[in-house]
């Protein structure tokens, strides 16, 4: 029998260690087992508290006890993990994220699955060995790195959010340009505002940041993509318009000096507050806005942010700034134009 290098047999096992799978795809698939259970929980559990109907709090309730899970599951299923390491991943992600959060649960379920790819059928007790590698790696993972990942990222997210109460205004301009930059980008925003736990000022400025990018994009190429570009970038993903920056980077100034205008808005005229599982969102299915009600509770100030800072002012600005590119000819007919 012929033997095979160790690059051939991780080819053979789908395992392809690069920054794209662990910190593209697992991170963009984690945001997806997010959004599945601690940020539809929190929906319903924002619901549940205004209307006082109990069946939203009991759904908000096991949604988000099943938030390691489908962390787990989520991650998995990006790296293409066979059927028995994909279910064991969901006791991984159980155990990394009660022990270090969604960066432990992305830790140790990407460590835990592609161990568990490598055995994947090879015994003939592959019922026993498959989840047995997946789940007691993750484990050992999840205790090994949980507390001390857990701990910088709540150190970090404390630092960033207690620089914006110090300084809103440029803390501000600051977070809403990177969280809306984050947004457009093939990672995941809202994955990041959650694992560094980004709410009050901080998480208003991202979410200033993230809805300038969608209903900046969705305003500037109204032109050329029409109601279901406005539609699909406003309350969908302004990430569509990734393959159109590659090609003119200039296209994303607009949207993105529009955050800069946004940003200490929310911060320093309106207080713009969010929830973590919020203000990574953006427009994306009005979860931004819904979330700033869940933090600040209503009130006419709130109601004037959300408008002003979400909608108005993103589309204003960036429909300004994109008239002025185009006079200077840095965007062109036809450079935001969406395959839709």
């Amino acid at each position: 029998m012929a033997h095979i290098t160790c690059k051939e047999f991780l080819k053979k096992k789908g395992v392809n260690i690069t920054v794209r799978t662990y910190l593209i795809d697992a991170l963009g698939a984690m945001a997806f087992g997010l959004f599945a259970s601690l940020l539809i929980g929190t929906i319903f559990g924002t619901l549940g508290e205004k209307t006082q109907i109990t069946l939203f709090n009991t759904i908000a309730e096991y949604c988000k006890s099943a938030t390691g899970a489908a962390l787990g599951v989520s991650i998995a299923y990006a790296l293409h993990a066979p059927q028995l390491v994909l279910f064991s991943a969901a006791t991984v992600g159980i155990a990394g994220n009660a022990l270090g959060g969604p960066v432990g649960a992305l830790v140790s379920t990407v460590i835990s699955t592609e161990l568990g790819k490598l055995v994947s059928k090879e015994t003939r007790v592959d019922i026993l060995v498959t989840p047995g590698v997946t789940i007691i790696s993750g484990v050992l993972m999840a205790q090994f790195v949980g507390p001390g990942v857990s701990a910088f990222m709540t150190a970090f997210g404390n630092l960033v959010k207690t620089a914006t109460e110090m300084q809103p205004f440029f803390m501000g301009i600051l977070v809403s340009a990177l969280i809306g930059i984050a947004l457009t980008l093939p990672i995941s925003s809202a994955a990041i505002c959650i694992m560094l736990s980004l709410d009050g000022l901080a998480g208003g400025a991202a979410t200033a940041g993230c809805c300038a990018q969608m209903i900046g994009f969705a305003i500037l190429s109204f032109g050329e993509n029409g109601i279901g570009g406005l539609l699909a970038q406003g309350l969908g993903t302004s990430m569509l318009q990734m393959g159109n920056i590659v090609k003119n980077p200039r296209t994303w100034i607009p949207p993105t000096l529009a955050s800069m205008v946004t940003g200490p808005v929310a911060t320093c005229l309106f207080r713009m507050e969010n929830i973590p599982a919020g203000s990574g969102m953006g427009t994306c299915g009005m979860v931004g806005p819904i979330g700033v009600y869940t933090a600040m509770g209503g009130g006419a100030s709130m109601w004037l942010g959300i408008l002003l800072v979400c909608f108005l002012l993103p589309a204003v600005l960036t429909w300004i700034f994109g008239e002025i590119l185009r006079k200077l000819q840095w965007i062109r007919p036809g450079d935001l134009k969406l395959d839709l």
